[in-house]
């Protein structure tokens, strides 16, 4: 108190030495207080404008607050399927174990040519067991077709084009309108020019049934199996590609190799490192890949000088589906039946 009556007393020295009386610097002083309308005023507004962010925003329920985190983080709300994204490490310390069964005996990546859906749904379909079919894409008008240029023209007009998933991998892309922007030099694998190497889903339906008028259901799948409704594709240039992963997906799959050729380094899983050999196989244009990317380690690498362009979708038969769907929702119901049933018993003991 002594200290704040001291500065008062300065300050009115100093108005008396500028030619202020006492009263009149008491009363410049008053003036100077905001008056406690106008605080109550703006703090009513502010009021106003954040309650109005949370209800334009629904921030107010689970999917406001995720969507706020997702932009807040930078990244797309439609684009990305989950707001908080597992680490690699954490996903490789709870994927179930393997049974080493599925790669033991595979001492290598064989080729086949003209084989029977029956041979191929025996041997290869739900085995595990990767291999290359050679001769699979006749009647295909897809390599001819398909090119940069194609799919920029395909996705010019897409809406739907930011909901798919995309994989930049080392590339400074974001989305992949962004790819479709970049200068025709390095779109075409111009000499000087940055290389690249990106991977997309398709989710709009339009652009699926034209890529589907150009291929085909695979011969040799079993004569019950279906494609999966999603395409997969992969474009980019020499030296460039996927970095060893494992996929998390329901079904095997075949990755059709349209032009170039690309490497594929196969490990097994950790728990079977001992038991089961790793594999590198080139495939090369015209031939198709198939392989269970739950099961195997993976990584690829573009070595065709030209432009690399693979598609692929998932597969699966009738019975593989019917067991998905009862593993997903018998056996659940089956699971709390019990449970209620464990329940009444123990509380009639």
């Amino acid at each position: 108190m002594e200290a704040a009556r001291m500065r008062l007393e300065t300050i009115l020295l100093d108005a008396q030495a500028a030619g202020l009386s006492r009263s009149e610097a008491v009363r410049l002083a008053a003036a100077r207080r905001p008056k406690h309308w106008r605080v109550k005023i703006c703090r009513i507004v502010l009021l106003i404008m954040a309650l109005a962010i949370v209800v334009k925003a629904k921030l107010y329920t689970i999917e406001g607050i995720t969507t706020a985190w997702m932009w807040y983080y930078g990244r797309h709300p439609t684009a990305d399927k989950c707001a908080v994204w597992m680490p690699d490490v954490a996903y490789h310390v709870f994927r179930p174990p393997v049974d080493c069964t599925v790669c033991r005996d595979v001492h290598q990546v064989e080729r086949v040519y003209n084989i029977t859906p029956e041979e191929f749904e025996t041997k290869y379909a739900f085995s595990g067991r990767p291999v290359i079919v050679s001769d699979a894409m006749k009647n295909w008008t897809a390599p001819y077709i398909f090119s940069f240029g194609f799919f920029r023209e395909l996705y010019a007009g897409s809406k739907a084009q930011d909901r798919c998933q995309f994989f930049a991998y080392k590339t400074n892309f974001s989305f992949l309108w962004e790819v479709f922007e970049m200068p025709k030099e390095r779109a075409e694998l111009h000499n000087g020019q940055e290389p690249w190497y990106v991977g997309w889903s398709n989710c709009d339906e339009e652009v699926g049934q034209i890529i589907r008028d150009h291929y085909s259901k695979p011969y040799f799948l079993p004569k019950n199996s279906e494609n999966k409704n999603t395409d997969w594709i992969f474009m980019g240039s020499k030296g460039f590609g996927a970095h060893m992963h494992v996929d998390n997906v329901n079904n095997p799959s075949w990755q059709a190799q349209l032009a170039g050729a690309k490497n594929w380094t196969l490990l097994p899983p950790p728990e079977c490192i001992y038991e089961c050999l790793s594999h590198q196989v080139t495939i090369n244009q015209g031939e198709i890949f198939v392989l269970d990317t739950n099961i195997w380690y993976h990584s690829t690498l573009i070595v065709s000088d030209g432009i690399s362009i693979t598609i692929g979708a998932e597969f699966c038969t009738t019975y593989f589906l019917l067991h998905e769907l009862s593993s997903k929702l018998l056996v659940p119901a089956y699971l709390k039946l019990a449970g209620m049933m464990e329940g009444i018993f123990n509380f009639n003991r």
